[in-house]
């Protein structure tokens, strides 16, 4: 169960064996058209019980089943309707405090529930489970196009794979030769003074700043905490003393080696069990085979045009998101109805 959706998220099940008339699962199975509520920890989170859900399906002590009748009220609408904003803060006010936040089933039997005719409960679920089909096909779509991402920057980044118009063998250097880092300027966030300067950190951009002291683009990646994250700064920037930059590209394509420092796993080089930290010495005499500029300018192109694709997919996912939220507040309160 989760917030994004009423729908349950299947592809990490967990599986039982009960014993031949045990009554306990009797009494906790589940049938389609079940709603489920949360009632221990993360207090009201909504699960619809639809036929993608295999069975026998149980529920554990931590969830509420609530069973309706279908000639009084449609269970994928009332799901809908306690998702809502107006119902969780209903929950949120309802919730037991003590050593463990929970909800008794006494409390969630009370909840008010506001309720059309039937037929109107049947069109509102049916209006929003189009908008969750559209987010579920999106969010399939950004997976396999990351997916397809990963697959091409193994491949393009290591000449296992070569664009058109490329031939020769790669140059194996130490990652110092290509690119070498050196550790970020001290900025505490007393000291920021709100600017347009990106603050680059080890986890990426978190800042702005009046000032810059580095010319980009620019290659930075995490120092001490966040070890791994490698962030691409078109613009002048600070980098900040928790992270590691690219002080001479000596003739690469900037973008080819964000890619190609994002694809050596920087994390493999982490020391320290409290704060992970980065030793740019190991960093440096890691070797890679790299190609001549022009086909690195031509790798980062196809990346490039890979991310900016995911990235207008990523934005409309969250516009539709967005569209959700608002049919979701006009369509459950009345305020918009339906022809």
């Amino acid at each position: 169960m989760s917030r994004s959706s009423i729908y349950l998220d299947l592809t990490d099940l967990k599986l039982v064996n009960l014993p031949a008339g045990e009554k306990e699962g009797t009494r906790t199975a589940l049938r389609v058209g079940d709603v489920l509520v949360s009632i221990t920890a993360d207090i009201g989170i909504v699960a619809y019980v639809d036929a993608s859900l295999p069975t026998p399906a149980f529920i554990n002590q931590h969830i509420a089943l609530v069973r309706f009748d279908p000639a009084k009220a449609d269970a994928r609408f009332v799901s809908y309707f306690l998702a809502g904003e107006r119902a969780q803060r209903r929950f949120r006010s309802s919730t037991d405090v003590g050593a463990k936040a929970g909800m008794s089933l006494l409390t969630v039997r009370k909840l008010g529930v506001a309720l059309p005719t039937l037929p109107e409960q049947r069109a509102i679920a049916a209006a929003l489970r189009d908008v969750d089909a559209l987010l579920a096909s999106l969010d399939k779509l950004i997976a396999k196009k990351r997916d397809l991402k990963q697959a091409a920057m193994q491949q393009l980044l290591n000449g296992q794979t070569r664009l058109p118009g490329f031939s020769g063998s790669w140059q194996t250097k130490p990652l110092g030769a290509i690119a070498p880092l050196q550790r970020g300027f001290d900025l505490p966030t007393s000291k920021v003074q709100r600017g347009r300067y990106p603050v680059v950190y080890s986890n990426g951009i978190l800042n702005h700043h009046a000032h810059f002291q580095v010319r980009g683009p620019g290659v930075v990646t995490g120092r001490s905490g966040t070890i791994g994250k490698v962030t691409f700064v078109a613009e002048d920037y600070w980098p900040h003393n928790t992270a590691l930059w690219v002080t001479n590209f000596k003739g690469s394509d900037p973008r080819f080696i964000y890619y190609l420092y994002g694809a050596v796993g920087f994390d493999r080089f982490a020391t320290g069990s409290g704060v992970p930290t980065l030793n740019r010495n190991d960093v440096h005499a890691f070797r890679v085979a790299v190609p001549e500029p022009p086909e690195q300018r031509s790798i980062a192109a196809v990346l490039s045009d890979m991310d900016a694709e995911l990235v207008a997919l990523e934005t409309r996912r969250e516009k539709t998101r967005a569209i959700k939220q608002g049919m979701m507040q006009e369509l459950l309160t009345g305020r918009t109805r339906l022809v």
